[in-house]
């Protein structure tokens, strides 16, 4: 067995001259590219032509021997850091894939998937057939080159479409999904065939078995994905989280799997990059998966991985070896075959199978149209197969870059042309908002439970609710955590079997822990990876505590966003038809507003937004008079329709009030007596020494409103 040895110390060191210059490079050129309106893609792509043989190394040696590698070991190290950088562009594609979404344009995606193949590959295939012999790296068997060459024309690249679709802020557009979801089949019908062609070029194949051996692959990968890799992503992420207390846990883990499912793909003689995609889709599907997990991808793919694998595509074009006329004129013909097949197969695809409007059909043949580094990979493996020649994988790097550089501009183009629906804009809207929702960004909340044969508390019905709304935007993950003694665990494993009940679709875990110190060990839970604790407060025995003692100290020392629920509800008060929403334009108001925007998207249901403007009543007049109240009601009603607008947008039932009053406390509390079932309340945790202090006006409206109160602390 030969022991691991490091390439050889000059290798190393021309790589990182390498990856310095082609990630400044690309980084520049894609910058310039941005501001021209282009995405940062086509500089990224410009940055390899510019530094590699078609241009400086080419005419100047010296640079070349530290740009492009100059030897075997020097290749394989740059060709994996490139791989790392397709991979981490699958991986945020596939996160940021909605499959959802992807169903919904599921007619549009397959027809213009299934033009975007067929056509190309027959055009490809008539083109290949009248390539002349001398460009044949073997012109004894011209059908399998034209079987290749249709195969390689079939293909589209999802790294460089996603690319192009993010650059664009496309992604998340009704016709950007369904692209993606077109390029995705498109992928995985091009590999099957392209398993096929190089059956019958290696002579080991062709038959109809080596055709069902191909698709078998493909469909048993993504058998495998959906089941045990499911399950496999489920369980270690909940493992990692509750068991893990490393920072950057869940990130090592979702590059641990994409990886390994990368090494699957590749054990399948598929590729790596389709492991990572489905990995993808496979964490994006999982509710604890934390945001910042995405972001840190996110920075790393397109700040460092990104710009290198696709400055490496261009980098591997030589344009010079082109110069002669009769090969200009043919590259010129293989880009226009290519081009026209996938335009026309796409757009005719959307158009007559999917029933799409002619600027939208169009859309999809122009986006399927960049082939990119995937195309690249395509020539690499035909060249090393001896199917083509150097000249010919020229041509098809060439059609590759090509088709990758025409693809943004022209995409802008047709889109600008399409109107979004009333629907897509709503959704877009209502994105837009989630954004800079608390609630919104809510992935996993913690429950703690009193298992206690009489605390039923309507067995959370409040609670419940909040969670069945938040679900309406986005994927949420509960548990349900109890603090026991070891005597009591049977009856706290059906008490909590009977609260698991009221909340089905659920992702819902059962946690029981034995020990004494409570608030200790819900703390303890909280810290790990939770966007939200929810808490149910009963009333305090003692004045000095506003909850009770577990719930303030709770409350002030949990180390994520807070909800505390007080009070009953009543069959006068449930469901809650109409819920007051106190604001003043604070950040904690803003929190508030989208919890009970969350609770009022429920039909029949009416979010009322307040603002008071302080003033003493003397006789019938205020002492705010002329034009210092008309600027504070002025500024009191731009906040309110401020909120107004976004709660419609989110299709919440809405209304204002503007009132001038002793306290703003006060109102709300006359409010709370005249058919207000529920207050919603934004706070910031306020200093104090060994209690909890959210400031007297919120004291005040929890101890004396004459219906619930949700308090939310987003500090």
């Amino acid at each position: 067995m030969q022991g691991f040895t490091a390439a050889p110390h000059h290798d190393v060191l021309a790589l990182v001259i390498q990856i310095a210059l082609l990630l400044f490079v690309a980084r520049a050129l894609g910058e310039i590219a941005q501001r021209f309106r282009q995405p940062a893609v086509v500089g990224e792509i410009l940055a390899g032509i510019l530094l590699g043989p078609s241009l400086l190394s080419g005419f100047f040696p010296e640079i070349a021997h530290w740009v492009v590698p100059q030897s075997e070991v020097q290749g394989y190290l740059l060709e994996v850091v490139s791989l790392f950088g397709a991979m981490f562009l699958l991986l945020i594609t596939g996160l940021e894939t909605d499959l959802q979404l992807i169903r919904r344009q599921a007619r549009t995606a397959m027809g213009a998937s299934l033009g975007g193949i067929v056509v190309p590959f027959a055009t490809g295939y008539l083109l290949g057939l009248y390539i002349p012999d001398d460009l044949l790296a073997n012109p004894e068997r011209p059908i399998v080159f034209a079987l290749f060459l249709a195969t390689a024309m079939s293909i589209s690249a999802i790294p460089v479409i996603a690319k192009v679709l993010m650059d664009l802020n496309l992604m998340r557009r009704d016709v950007g999904q369904a692209i993606i979801a077109a390029g995705m089949t498109d992928d995985a019908i091009g590999w099957m065939l392209l398993s096929v062609v190089l059956g019958l070029a290696s002579g080991t194949g062709g038959d109809v078995m080596s055709v069902i051996l191909a698709v078998g692959k493909v469909l048993g990968f993504v058998a495998i994905s959906l089941t045990l890799g499911r399950w496999l992503v489920r369980h270690a992420l909940s493992y990692v989280q509750d068991r893990a207390v490393s920072n950057h846990r869940i990130l090592s883990l979702v590059i641990i799997m994409t990886f390994a499912w990368g090494a699957l793909s590749l054990g399948l003689g598929l590729e790596a990059m389709l492991g990572a995609f489905v990995m993808g889709i496979l964490f994006g599907q999982m509710p604890r998966l934390p945001s910042q997990v995405f972001h840190g991808v996110e920075q790393m793919a397109m700040a460092i991985f990104a710009p290198i694998f696709f400055a490496v595509a261009g980098l591997k074009v030589n344009i010079r070896t082109l110069a002669e006329p009769r090969l200009i004129v043919i590259a010129l013909i293989v880009i226009a075959v290519a081009s026209f097949g996938k335009v026309v197969g796409g757009y005719a695809g959307a158009r007559f199978l999917g029933r799409r409007d002619h600027w939208t059909a169009l859309s999809f043949g122009v986006g399927m149209n960049a082939r990119g580094a995937m195309e690249i990979i395509i020539a690499t493996i035909g060249l090393s197969m001896g199917l083509l020649t150097q000249e010919m994988f020229s041509i098809i790097v060439v059609m590759a870059i090509t088709t990758s550089v025409l693809a943004p501009p022209a995409l802008r183009w047709t889109l600008s042309h399409v109107t979004p629906g009333k629907q897509e804009l709503e959704r877009l809207r209502r994105e837009e908002l989630a954004e800079t929702s608390l609630i919104a960004g809510v992935r996993r909340a913690l429950v703690p439970v009193r298992c206690r044969e009489g605390e039923r508390r309507a067995l959370f019905r409040l609670e419940r609710e909040l969670i069945e709304q938040m679900r309406a935007r986005n994927a949420v993950a509960v548990t349900l955590f109890a603090v026991i003694e070891e005597c009591d665990r049977e009856m706290s494993e059906r008490f909590l079997e009977r609260v698991a009940e009221g909340f089905p679709g659920v992702e819902l875990t059962r946690k029981i822990v034995t020990g004494g110190d409570i608030a200790k060990l819900i703390l303890q839970e909280a810290e790990k990876d939770y966007d939200l604790l929810i808490l149910g407060a009963p009333a305090a025995d003692a004045k000095r505590e506003l909850f009770d003692p577990m719930v303030d100290y709770l409350m002030r020392m949990s180390p994520c966003p807070t909800m505390v629920v007080k009070g009953r509800l009543s069959e006068r008060n449930w469901p809650p038809e109409k819920i007051l929403l106190p604001t003043n334009g604070s950040t904690a108001a803003r929190a508030a507003a989208d919890v009970a925007f969350a609770l009022g998207l429920a039909e029949d249901r009416e979010v009322l937004i307040l603002n008071v403007v302080e003033g003493r009543e003397g006789g019938r007049r205020f002492d705010l008079v002329g034009h210092e109240l008309r600027s504070q009601m002025d500024s009191a009603r731009a906040i309110v329709d401020q909120l107004c607008e976004m709660g419609e947008a989110l299709g919440v039932r809405t209304s204002t009030e503007v009132r001038v009053g002793p306290s703003p406390e006060s109102v709300v509390l006359e409010l709370s007596q005249d058919g207000i079932d529920l207050i919603v309340l934004g706070t910031d945790l306020r200093p104090a020494s060994d209690r909890l202090f959210l400031g007297p006006k919120v004291e005040r409206v929890l101890n004396g409103a004459a219906c619930p109160v949700v308090v939310m602390n987003a500090s």
